[in-house]
């Protein structure tokens, strides 16, 4: 069963709230006595998190639930950049639903008795690596602002009566990123199509401008068209960022190559944009940024 992205989330009793815990979604399986972890696009992870798989070996057998693979870093919280790179981390597997269990079907029960069956047919057999994915009992905005002052990646709302329905995407299962802010120095652009593609990103460090992120996410045409207007008094030919170009792309992609700068035109670096995004990567890029606005400026 998939999230439907949303820019708000529902309110009201029949809604439930869960942390967007930033991992891998797994469906783990345990037909004839041996348990199999498959990625949502039904690929193995059964060698990639094998500490995972043995913690599941208790699971009852002809059982199906529904989870994530997450990295704890040193402080306890959700690490996707850890998960990614395989770094020294802890795994846990956080538990939020069930699809069979010993062999009876139970998707078209409601979610709340569902959740009822993993805390009295599933967590009493399992280990501490596997976990029930921690429901949140707060009034929504509280959440929001918890979450964004954790750092954390966002929020799922799940409507208490509904159905599982793999592969689908109804809205009975809702997300929403809560990102961080932060602002960053515009120091240029990237072409594409009529209007420029996305903004390049920066930070004053020593003061020297150093290259953080491209960001595509935030735009209106209109927004778009409006930017561009600052622009035009601001170009300039040289780059403004002191480690540019990069040597490399990154696993990602962020890193800004002297083949990649061949599409950038460059800015006097003086506008600033709040930007939104999930956490810094180890290269020292913004991962998952989006343009809140610029500093002091009314856009619409």
């Amino acid at each position: 069963m998939l999230l439907l992205p949303a820019e708000t989330l529902p309110e009201g009793p029949n809604w439930s709230y869960e942390l967007k815990l930033d991992g891998f979604r797994a469906l783990a399986l345990k037909p004839a006595g041996t348990v199999y972890l498959r990625s949502r696009n039904n690929k193995s992870f059964d060698r990639s998190y094998p500490s995972i798989v043995q913690a599941l070996a208790a699971l009852p057998d002809e059982t199906v639930i529904d989870g994530e693979v997450v990295a704890l870093d040193q402080s306890g919280r959700p690490s996707f950049q850890s998960l990614q790179n395989g770094s020294p981390a802890a795994l846990v597997y956080y538990v939020f639903d069930v699809l069979v269990l010993a062999g009876r079907n139970v998707m078209s029960e409601q979610l709340s008795a569902r959740r009822e069956l993993l805390q009295r047919e599933v967590f009493p057999r399992l280990g501490e690596t596997i976990r029930e994915a921690p429901r949140l009992d707060a009034p929504l905005a509280d959440l929001i602002r918890a979450v964004r002052e954790q750092g954390l990646e966002g929020l799922v709302a799940k409507r208490l009566d509904s159905a599982y329905e793999p592969g689908e995407r109804s809205g009975a299962w809702r997300k929403m990123r809560v990102n961080r802010a932060e602002e960053f120095v515009i120091g240029g652009y990237t072409l594409g199509g009529k209007h420029f593609d996305g903004l390049i990103l920066g930070y004053w460090r020593d003061d020297k401008l150093m290259y953080a992120a491209r960001t595509r996410s935030g735009f209106t045409p209109a927004l778009r068209a409006q930017l561009e207007e600052r622009f035009r008094s601001l170009e300039t030919a040289e780059c403004p960022f002191a480690n540019l170009p990069e040597p490399r792309a990154g696993r990602w992609g962020e890193g800004l190559t002297s083949a990649k700068m061949k599409d950038c035109r460059w800015l006097k670096p003086v506008l600033v944009a709040r930007v939104e995004f999930v956490e810094w990567t180890a290269d020292k890029h913004l991962r998952h940024s989006r343009f809140v606005g610029l500093r002091g400026a009314n856009l619409a």
